[in-house]
């Protein structure tokens, strides 16, 4: 466990007293989990009780291993999971010590008073960035704060750009979790920069240049991105986008913002704009993935994105493509792709091929003879040279390899071969090892992905090699890999279109002579025919109209990748069936891995690697990677990708390790993405702190006041005056709401609660809120209420409440900030006007689009209404609206049962078989129309199987429903239909 720096001394005595409720904003890679676990320790006892919330399930481990390193065993920290059992969970608070729960199962706990809310000592809450007037987290600090005044509340959040959006950010956090304090400590506090510039890291900055393909699909790529942002901004005026812009671009929270921009008129938006939208991700993605991407998956990525833009998931042509592929710049992205990975040439004439071959032997002769001449001896290299240089067989005689690699792979190699000069020297000059840090490199990338292609190249490299070329070995073994996939997907492809396998082979085919000429001619009309095709499709995607319609840079990237595929499949075709693969390529593919983990795990002589071979290849992540270099200590980091957070942690890592030298090689691509992200970070960072110091300066503190004091208020809710006569009654039962365990996840609960209702958290059959006695309500989002009706869980739902409740209710809750509205304006734009004999409207010679199109949701709600009559339905703007639906509905009523609420539809029922004949029970089970849900239901109707049988249809229907009681009746009277009684 590394030690506590000044400022986190500094810190903790601020913050641990635990008279105090306090919120601390911490600069991301400053050791807030160092924090966090030591205030965790001090709090540490058998006699208090401490929650931790938020904490996702890798924080919570990464927290309980740094806890038990720093002596918390016994017991440590206690994880509260959905597997562990009532009891259980009702035992280990008594207990106290170090709990992490997750926010549903406290707050069902603390409703149903299954946790001591007045013995709790302290909660500490994780991410406090999140916490709105919605989040779980607020209605757990309410509920805490109602019965404990005395405990402590700690909330932290290393996300200060989260908390800089809307209008007092930072109070309204501190309102939800009803604090009065917050502590900000940015990387320019004074306590943190007199700390971390006491001792400083040897930094090497490499400044690495985009090779020029990499440079013209990087400009290509922004110029895109700024295409579509403009085209966004034009068709959006009336929002407010001017803050958007191409450096914000470069952060995965931009697509939120936008989206968050657009959600209050969502609906109103076509299918363009949507599409925009979309595409900026893509497009910010393909950023990323061509600086971190070997050249062949970027360019398999590119063919992807093609496929799926061009046609949908049945096969059918896409309408709504991407504008930004219909670009010039596009085509810039497509063409320097695949000249990345490989050049296809077109197949030369057989007369010329002798030709060209005297020439290559000519110019042999010649450089042998000038070399003899001179007296240098190189045909031995230069022979060597040419078997390299001979083609692979499984590559097409027309392909010519090119293979670019990354820029950074060679400079990670000379930084490598550097460390292990740097090493050699120190052991020649110095004759004991240095006492602190070891000779392990940790080199550090932004994804998993990245790290384990930089694993791939380190552990293939040809360091005789020339640069650009040392993972050759690598990358053909990928362009195996990707020309086995072409050819597959060709291989599926071909049946559908119907083409000749020796389309473009380089071997003739003798055998299909007769049928040549014929075949050429449907070719050649079927290509006018298809690039007419194309024509129309570019005009109706909506190009601009100032390209000409010659102009191929639309249609080159799709033919491209298609004629590739043609070539690539023509080739495989003519080749035996294992050239590639074997012919069981699961069983190879598993070989492959296994010698693969083989290699990896095991040395050759089954020993430890010294350290001073060993380089390890990590991925960026938390406040673990805090951990790995408390454990790992090395003297030698590279940063193979730039990350603002893990600089701060080398900082950290190098103060709280005093008398080791660190020597850091910074790596970053110059004049590119790559660049401008981590200073626009960097920017973003230290502006979003100055928004909170400002905040901070003039925030007016809020008031909280004690809930207790309108008790009086809610008791005069409860009075009935349905009472004969006028006469009053007190209700001795606060007014409450009975909530199934599932309702938990949404938000309205929360605000009930807020609202004065007592929530009543239960296990129900049937409803998710019983309001009532005789009122039940079924809560649909609208993407549930879709797959509701998809699935036909709704219409089981609407019929087991019609028949257990008095007055059945569908509520169909809408979000706040998104339309009130099931249809889109494109969907709701039919026509109107009336019909003119001027233009008479043609006939119709068969189903319309309309007609072949699924029901909507409204038709499916007009047949639900049809089939249950008494469901009401009730439709809701935002859960805020719901809850004062809820009060208004619940006004002079009786307050519902939770045991009869729980009971009802349950399968089991453990008093409701006392004193009931098992058989007769059996037989009623069997009928149609009674299912194990609705048994209990019916013997509690009629006493015995006679007295149902002798009802009338509408009896049976008003115990059963109207379906299920049809189909009861029906079965019980069958004979009776036949002999003509009924």
């Amino acid at each position: 466990m590394s030690i506590l720096l000044s400022f986190h001394k500094s810190i903790l005595e601020e913050i641990h007293d635990p008279a105090t409720s306090d919120l601390l904003v911490l600069a991301r890679g400053l050791g807030l989990r160092r924090i966090i676990c030591t205030l965790m320790q001090i709090y540490d006892s058998k006699q208090s009780l401490i929650l931790l919330l938020n904490a996702s399930p890798e924080e919570e481990t990464a927290i309980g291993d740094e806890l038990g390193i720093m002596g918390c065993r016994r017991p440590g920290l206690r994880i509260v999971g959905y597997e562990m059992g009532k009891r259980d969970r009702q035992d280990l608070y008594k207990n106290g010590g170090l709990i992490s729960v997750t926010s549903r199962i406290l707050i069902v706990d603390t409703l149903q008073s299954d946790i001591p809310t007045e013995l709790i000592t302290g909660i500490i809450v994780l991410h406090a960035e999140k916490a709105t007037a919605l989040s779980l987290e607020a209605f757990i600090v309410r509920l805490y704060r109602e019965k404990n005044k005395a405990g402590f509340l700690k909330a932290f959040s290393d996300q200060p750009e989260h908390i800089t959006s809307g209008m007092s950010p930072l109070k309204n956090i501190m309102k939800e979790l009803q604090l009065r304090r917050v502590h900000i400590y940015p990387r320019f506090h004074e306590d943190v920069k007199n700390t971390l510039e006491t001792r400083k890291a040897d930094v090497i900055e490499l400044y690495q240049r985009l090779t020029e393909p990499m440079e013209a699909i990087h400009h290509a790529i922004v110029q895109c991105m700024t295409v579509t942002l403009s085209e966004l901004k034009r068709s959006n005026k009336t929002l407010e986008l001017d803050d958007l812009n191409i450096e914000s671009a470069y952060f995965r929270s931009f697509d939120a913002v936008v989206r968050r921009q657009l959600d209050p008129v969502w609906h109103k938006v076509g299918p363009r704009t949507k599409q925009l939208v979309g595409d900026l991700a893509t497009l910010r993605r393909l950023l990323t993935y061509l600086l971190s991407y070997d050249a062949l998956a970027f360019h398999a990525y590119l063919e992807t994105l093609v496929a799926s833009n061009t046609t949908t998931a049945t096969g059918a042509a896409k309408q709504h493509q991407s504008p930004w592929m219909l670009t010039d710049a596009a085509n810039v992205i497509f063409s320097t792709a695949k000249r990345r990975c490989y050049i296809l040439t077109a197949p030369k004439p057989t007369a010329s091929v002798p030709e060209r071959q005297v020439i290559d032997v000519d110019d042999e002769d010649a450089w042998a003879a000038l070399d003899e001449v001179h007296g240098i001896i190189v045909s031995k290299s230069r022979d060597s040279g040419k078997e390299k240089e001979k083609k692979k067989p499984w590559i097409p005689d027309n392909m010519s390899p090119v293979l670019e690699e990354l820029p950074k792979w060679d400079l990670l190699a000379d930084v490598l071969q550097e460390i292990e000069e740097e090493l050699m020297r120190q052991e020649a000059v110095s004759t004991r090892p240095p006492t602190r840090g070891s000779n392990t490199v940790l080199v550090m990338t932004s994804s998993p992905r990245s790290s384990t292609l930089v694993s791939e190249f380190l552990g293939e490299m040809d360091g005789t090699a020339p640069k650009g070329s040392r993972g050759r070995s690598m990358m053909e073994r990928k362009l195996r890999t990707y020309l086995y996939w072409k050819g597959e997907n060709a291989r599926q492809k071909q049946p559908r279109h119907q083409q000749p396998p020796h389309f473009s082979a380089p071997q003739p085919q003798p055998p299909s002579q007769p049928e040549g000429e014929i075949s050429e001619a449907l070719k050649k009309k079927d290509k006018t025919r298809q690039e007419r095709s194309a024509n129309r499709r570019r005009v109706r995607g909506g190009a601009p109209l100032v390209v000409a319609p010659s102009k191929p840079a639309v249609v080159d990237p799709k033919l491209e990748s298609r004629d590739d595929a043609d070539v690539i499949a023509a080739f495989l075709a003519s080749q035996p069936s294992d050239l590639l693969v074997s012919s069981d390529a699961d069983a190879l593919l598993l070989e492959t891995l296994l010698l693969s983990e083989a290699e990896m795990e095991y040395d050759t002589h089954y020993g430890l690697v010294p350290p001073s071979q060993t380089v390890v290849v990590r991925a960026y992540t938390d406040d673990t990677d805090d951990q790995i270099l408390a454990e790992l200590q090395p003297r030698f980091i590279v940063m193979f990708e730039p990350n603002l957070d893990f600089v701060r942690r080398i900082e950290v890592y190098r103060n709280s390790n005093p008398g080791m030298g660190v020597r850091v090689y910074f790596m970053v691509y110059q004049l590119c993405c790559e660049e401008h992200k981590y200073l626009a970070g960097l920017r973003r960072e230290k502006e979003s702190f100055e928004k909170l110091i400002k905040e901070r300066g003039s925030m007016l503190l809020p008031i909280f006041e004690d809930k207790h004091a309108g008790k009086s208020d809610a008791v005069i809710k409860t009075i009935s005056t349905r009472l004969a006569g006028g006469r009053k009654e007190l209700s001795t039962v606060a007014s409450q709401v009975i909530v199934d365990m599932r309702e938990f996840r949404s938000t309205l609960p929360s605000l009930l609660h807020a609202s004065g209702l007592l929530v009543v958290p239960a296990t129900l059959t049937v409803g998710d809120y019983i309001l009532t006695p005789d009122i039940c309500v079924e809560r649909k989002s609208i993407p549930d209420l879709v797959a509701s009706f998809n699935s036909g869980r709704l219409y089981t739902q609407c019929e087991l409440m019609s028949v257990h409740y008095k007055h059945p209710v569908l509520l169909i809750e809408f979000e706040e900030n998104k339309a009130f509205s099931l249809e889109t304006v494109a969907e709701s734009a039919k026509s109107y006007a009336k019909p003119t004999n001027k233009y008479p409207a043609k006939k119709s010679t068969g189903p319309t689009d309309s007609d072949r199109a699924p029901p909507s949701v409204q038709s499916k709600l007009v047949l639900l209404t049809l089939h249950f009559p008494r469901v009401r339905i009730i439709w809701s703007s935002s859960p805020y609206g719901t809850a004062d639906i809820f009060n208004d509905l619940k006004a002079n009523a009786f307050e519902p049962d939770p045991n009869r609420a729980i009971a009802i539809g349950a399968e089991e029922d453990p008093e409701a078989g006392a004193g009931i004949n098992a058989a007769a029970e059996e037989l009623l089970r069997c009928i149609p129309g009674v299912t194990a849900k609705n048994v209990k239901y019916v013997m509690s109707k009629v006493g015995s199987v006679r007295e149902l049988c002798e009802l009338d249809r509408k009896g049976v229907q008003g115990i059963l429903g109207v379906e299920p009681g049809n189909a009861c009746y029906d079965f019980m009277h069958r004979g009776d239909r036949k002999k003509g009684v009924v």
